[in-house]
């Protein structure tokens, strides 16, 4: 039997097929012993108003819910930083950036600043795709809209819901797996080879490849500075 949460817990999700391209928003919100699913979709949209409307829909929910404690959970850090930092520089600009530029689907901002206000809401980033049982629930709904596809949201009681929503355990293989790509796919600052107990940095993968080919060799690539640093220390030993 799945415990029953003191403070109103919800999780949100957006997808968009194309980006620009079809999209869909999800959203579960637990409170008062009782567990709400919400989705939609829309013919045209981005990953970034999908995930906004999610919020704002689900923020929007738990209006009607008992006064008490809110704790959203998102893997869009767009969200939680445009929430708990940008938006007040917005406002105060009036919904301009410092370059006078209107802010970007200043809309859905606007709406999610009206839905939060008069709530007592923790922003609380979790890692998408690693299991998170909350978040892969609404990902699915988000995703599944998305498609174009229907799917069946649950309303009813917290006891009889299928999803573990209050673990926010991660599936250790997926986070690694998906550290890994990130890394795979960041934006290298240098790489760095060890040849017979040379070590040279090398500012392209290029020169790297080169100097390794056919080679007993050890080579990685560095991120930052910091890290070009720790593995030129490693190598070197």
């Amino acid at each position: 039997m799945q415990e029953i949460l003191k403070e109103i817990l919800l999780f949100t999700d957006g997808a968009s097929k194309g980006n620009p391209g079809r999209g869909g928003w999800g959203a579960v919100v637990v409170g008062n012993g009782k567990i709400a699913e919400l989705g939609g979709a829309e013919a045209h949209t981005t990953n970034n108003r999908m995930e906004l409307t999610a919020a704002l829909r689900g923020l929007q929910h738990a209006k009607q819910l008992p006064a008490g404690p809110r704790i959203l959970r998102t893997d869009s850090s767009y969200v939680i930083n445009g929430i708990t930092k940008w938006v007040h520089g917005w406002q105060k600009n009036g919904w301009q950036t410092k370059d006078k530029k209107d802010v970007l689907n200043k809309d859905l901002w606007s709406d999610l600043v009206e839905a939060a206000h008069g709530q007592q809401i923790a922003w609380e980033y979790v890692g998408g795709h690693v299991g998170i049982a909350g978040n892969e629930r609404v990902d699915t709904i988000a995703s599944e809209l998305a498609l174009g596809n229907t799917i069946e949201l649950y309303k009813g009681p917290i006891e009889a819901y299928e999803v573990d929503i209050a673990n926010l355990a991660h599936d250790a293989v997926l986070k690694d797996k998906k550290a890994t790509r990130k890394r795979s796919n960041g934006k290298a600052f240098s790489y760095i080879s060890e040849v017979g107990g040379t070590v040279v940095v090398h500012k392209t993968w290029a020169e790297c490849a080169v100097r390794v080919r056919g080679k007993r060799a050890r080579f990685k690539k560095a991120l930052t500075p910091a890290e070009e640093a720790q593995i030129v220390a490693q190598f070197s030993r």
